[in-house]
């Protein structure tokens, strides 16, 4: 690996980069933005307030994916390992992490029009839609290639999964229209036909799940720390994501470009984001815990740059669009705005966090990011735009392929 690769891939790299881009915003340099800070405290106060009315005592899990699974009232995930009852420790984690990898893998935005009827009749949309559509896709075997072992996702299996038997499995069509159907589908063959390639990572067997084997010995119960899991995702994984953006040969997957974004390093100009990366590495964290593993470290990963916690930022007044037209035209994951609102969240993020602590009395420890994100700015972004717009659309009109939001 070259050094502006590995460079790109650090944590602190994604921080640092997004808070250069923020002061950049601050001194009113940006071409796309700027920062109003006089709303701030509204923000803030928007997080307190959801926070206050989700969490009253203060009792807030992390940000993952193990939250969407939980909707309805049922522990829905819980209900589909029960059928894994007797595996061993490690056969049950390789089980988890095969399910919160493809489940995370498609969990890009439905849009507004798209909605899933659950086994037990309930319906859901967006993010908790997806999510117990991947569970229930999951658990009927969708992504094995075992008859007999349904809770598994195997390489073989993946590399073949067409967007008609996706469309199927989610019940998208004409009338519930998914939106990057066809971007999600692509996602996973090129998912399994990595995980068929690189036993190093998956093991001989192909299978998503040995990625544990790559991180821990999941038979050992000790310890792992958050830099090295999104290290490990981001190594694994990287060859699969749509290739925006090469260096030394390297396909850097979420990474965008800004004229700004030049603070000396390896990337001159290259802002990383790897949203779906550390949103995976956060959802990975309760399934090793759960199996005795110590995971360290958590206050390295940052923010989540996703219309959520950006859309609080536009929502409260605190990032204002130069040109107000902006909002309304369909922009790329790539284009510069994008980039610029991206790493506008994740630096704002850690200063919300910090404003949030500083009212709760609470330190890094006692409310951790992922906490602040779960608490929090994910559900006061998804509160203030239900507000705005019908429908809870994002405030930024977003031209989505399925594979960053």
């Amino acid at each position: 690996m070259t050094e502006a690769v590995d460079w790109l891939r650090r944590p602190e790299t994604i921080r640092s980069r997004c808070h250069l881009l923020l002061d950049r915003a601050e001194a009113g340099r940006l071409g796309h933005f700027t920062i109003a800070p006089e709303r701030f405290g509204d923000a803030v106060d928007c997080v307190l307030d959801t926070i206050a009315a989700n969490y009253p005592s203060l009792r807030i899990p992390y940000h993952s994916r193990w939250r969407h699974f939980t909707v309805g009232g049922r522990a829905r995930a819980e209900g589909v390992f029960e059928a894994a009852a007797g595996r061993d420790p490690g056969a049950l984690l390789r089980a988890r992490f095969d399910l919160v990898v493809t489940s995370v893998l498609l969990d890009a935005g439905a849009g507004a029009d798209w909605s899933y009827v659950a086994q037990d009749g309930q319906r859901f949309a967006r993010s908790e839609g997806l999510a117990v559509a991947s569970l229930e896709a999951f658990a009927s075997g969708l992504f094995s290639a075992d008859p007999d072992d349904p809770l598994r996702a195997d390489g073989r299996k993946l590399a073949t999964l067409s967007a008609e038997e996706l469309a199927t499995a989610f019940q998208a069509g004409p009338a519930n229209p998914l939106v990057g159907l066809e971007g999600r589908a692509g996602l996973m063959q090129a998912l399994g036909l990595r995980v068929s390639s690189a036993p190093e990572w998956f093991g001989a067997e192909g299978r998503v799940g040995r990625l544990v084997d790559a991180m821990i010995d999941p038979e050992g119960g000790s310890a792992v720390s958050a830099g090295r899991i999104l290290a490990t995702v981001l190594q694994a994984l990287g060859p699969i994501w749509p290739g925006r953006i090469v260096v030394d040969g390297v396909n850097l997957g979420d990474v965008g470009r800004h004229p700004l974004a030049g603070d000396g390093g390896p990337g001159e100009g290259l802002v990383p984001f790897h949203k779906l990366s550390q949103w995976l590495t956060y959802s990975l964290i309760e399934p090793l815990q759960a199996a005795g593993i110590d995971v360290t470290g958590l206050a390295v990963l940052t923010g989540l740059p996703e219309y959520r916690n950006g859309g609080l930022m536009i929502d409260s007044g605190l990032v204002v669009p130069r040109d107000p037209t902006l909002l309304a035209r369909p922009l790329r994951p790539d284009e510069e705005p994008i980039v610029e609102w991206r790493a506008l969240t994740v630096a704002l993020l850690d200063r919300i966090a910090d404003a949030v602590r500083l009212r709760l009395g609470r330190d890094e420890h006692g409310l951790p990011l992922a906490a602040v994100l779960e608490g929090g700015t994910w559900a006061a972004g998804r509160r203030l735009a239900a507000l705005r717009r019908a429908g809870g659309a994002p405030p930024i009109t977003l031209d989505s392929d399925g594979t960053v939001f």
